[in-house]
């Protein structure tokens, strides 16, 4: 077993819990997950390649001064036969060019005195039907890989430079003008099939006396390291880096025969990278699955057992009731005591804890977060208060009467009930429901009132973004709404069922910000969890309209079915639930440090393994 994997062996726990979780926007999805201990090792493998440290050198192998001497004399005979063009004189390397001593019979070079050929590709424009001309694009080498899919085509290409764009077996191609992420990234046709060289990535041709698929991996070492990006020429929106600089990179030529042993053993160990990397994932994805059936169970309807032969007599419906709240307790009892059970086994990664926390919110609107209290108002009572307010407000001339909405089918309810609960709609709980302006105000950058939309509701407030445009006071009172302590904020276009109260802030609403304002006897804080709950977001997903940008009308916002508890009720689950995310955030901020240590102690392994 050779000292890197042992390296892999001894340390298993720490590039494998190395972890870090992306979020990805939408319910339901599961965040990224970047392993960086495994990435960090793939970049150790790389580091240790390229100083020598990764195969025993044999002294019997021809040392690379000897190769230099040969590739110099090579190349000018390629340039006498005219076969390639001549080139200046590279500057010498300086003491303090070299990061790192070379083990003996290793030499340092410019990157150019190793090339036969570095150039750009072919301009021509490109037709969208396939031809005999597929062309390299930036997309074809996204995944250091060439990906024949992801290629382009010209018509045609002139008869006299067929020749010199088309790629041969061995050539580089580079990655030289894009984002930060992709500039420096490089993939080497390893195959026959017949390839042109495009715009937009560079073509490396070195000398076929020494490995190109050696020097694909110094590359490779050199963007992960940061390299590229230190020495990219920044325009706006990318980064950029030329011929000049690729041929003065400085580089190291080991002897040939060693080339060949350092690709073999890089690919041996990136493929135990890759199967680490599977073995990973997988147990991540069956956890994830795991927690999300189990937490599932919580909130699936329950299963109601029918007779099954006629000699049983049929059960009254009282019987019925009384079997079906003893299953339905039952089975969530159970389900909950198994998951206190293995709570720490369970919500050990962030999706799992953000899983948990959506169950938490779906069964605050089910009636499952607290118990009821017989001793409360049932909710039918308040209905009645809120009737007689919204009679008040219209008799005062403060809010208009409106057509009765349509009465509230089985179908839209979507589960039971609880007992003192009364479902309604949106509407019958406030005095008004509207959205902003349709169209673009008059900015002004010296305006005192800032232009928002639904973008802006984070984490229940209006949260003013650096980008955020304002508008003057002459604006405003053109296109005000009448927000008060008592208006609620959602997002009803492109992101929607975003959530944010209304402070008093100096705002005017976008069309992409639905605004109510609840009558005095609803709890808004309740309102808001029952709008960040699982049964609204389907909701709003199911009614929305359009395609590429989904858009929920004012007409589905005062259509959405509430589940109203009594008063007493809406105060304890929202305490509840203020509780419980409390402690999931808590869990979140730990598993984000132990993380972080994690990835620590890969960086102090990687140091110390160079050392």
């Amino acid at each position: 077993m050779s000292q890197v994997e042992k390296l892999i062996t001894q340390h298993l726990d720490i590039w494998t819990q190395a972890t870090e979780a992306k979020s990805t926007a939408g319910r339901g999805t599961r965040g990224k997950i970047n392993l960086l201990g495994i990435q960090k090792l793939r970049e150790l493998i790389l580091e240790m390649a390229v100083r020598g440290l990764l195969v025993p050198q044999d002294p019997n192998d021809e040392p690379a001064s000897e190769l230099l001497k040969k590739i110099a004399a090579e190349k000018a005979e390629l340039i006498k036969d005219g076969k390639i063009k001549k080139s200046k004189p590279l500057p010498e390397i300086t003491d303090d060019e070299k990061p790192f001593e070379l083990p003996k019979g290793w030499e340092w070079v410019r990157l150019g005195d190793l090339l036969n050929r570095i150039s750009n590709g072919f301009s021509g424009k490109q037709v969208q039907f396939k031809t005999d001309f597929p062309l390299t694009r930036i997309e074809t080498i996204s995944q250091s890989e060439i990906n024949y899919e992801k290629t382009g085509f010209v018509e045609v290409i002139p008869d006299d430079k067929r020749e010199y764009y088309q790629l041969l077996l061995g050539d580089i191609l580079l990655s030289h003008i894009n984002s930060d992420l992709h500039v420096g990234k490089t993939a080497i046709k390893k195959d026959e099939n017949l390839l042109y060289h495009g715009t937009n990535l560079i073509l490396l041709r070195f000398n076929d006396l020494v490995d190109s698929s050696f020097y694909n991996l110094l590359l490779n070492q050199k963007r992960l390291s940061g390299y590229f990006l230190s020495v990219a020429q920044h325009a706006i929106g990318q980064s950029s880096i030329n011929q000049g600089i690729i041929n003065g990179t400085i580089a190291i030529v080991p002897p040939l025969k060693e080339q060949k042993r350092i690709v073999a053993k890089v690919d041996e160990l990136m493929a135990l990278c890759d199967q680490l990397e599977n073995d990973t994932l997988t147990h991540i994805d069956t956890h994830q699955t795991l927690v999300e059936t189990l937490l599932g169970n919580l909130v699936a309807p329950p299963v109601i057992a029918r007779p099954q032969a006629a000699a049983i007599s049929e059960p009254t419906e009282q019987d019925c009731v009384a079997s079906l709240a003893m299953t339905e307790q039952t089975r969530f009892h159970q389900a909950w005591l198994l998951i206190e059970q293995h709570f720490d086994v369970l919500f050990t990664t962030e999706h799992s804890i953000d899983t948990l926390k959506q169950t938490i919110l779906q069964l605050a609107v089910m009636g499952k977060l607290v118990p009821q209290d017989p001793n409360d108002e049932p909710a039918s009572e308040l209905l009645k208060k809120i009737a007689t307010e919204k009679a008040q407000l219209i008799k005062n001339g403060k809010l208009k009467k409106s057509k009765p909405l349509p009465p509230i089918t089985d179908a839209e309810k979507p589960f039971d009930l609880p007992k003192g609960w009364v479902a309604v709609r949106l509407k019958d709980l406030v005095s008004v429901l509207g959205d902003g302006i349709h169209g673009t105000p008059s900015y002004d950058e010296k305006g005192d009132y800032f232009f928002v939309n639904g973008n802006n509701l984070i984490e229940e407030a209006i949260q003013i973004k650096p980008d955020t445009k304002k508008v003057n006071k002459s604006e405003y009172e053109k296109h005000k709404k009448p927000l008060c302590e008592r208006t609620l904020l959602v997002s009803i276009n492109g992101t929607l069922g975003k959530v944010g109260f209304y402070a008093g802030e100096k705002v005017m609403l976008g069309k992409s910000a639905c605004y109510f304002n609840l009558l005095e006897e609803i709890d808004k804080l309740f309102i808001s969890k029952v709008l960040q709950a699982p049964y609204f977001q389907d909701y709003a997903i199911v009614s929305a309209t359009g395609s590429t940008i989904k858009n929920l009308s004012l007409n589905s916002m005062n259509n959405f079915v509430v589940y109203l508890p009594p008063l007493a009720e809406q105060g304890r689950i929202v305490a509840k639930v203020n509780e419980l995310m409390t402690l999931c955030d808590q869990i979140k901020t730990q598993l984000q440090a132990a993380q972080h240590t994690q990835a620590q102690l890969a960086q102090t392994i990687t140091q110390e393994a160079l050392a």
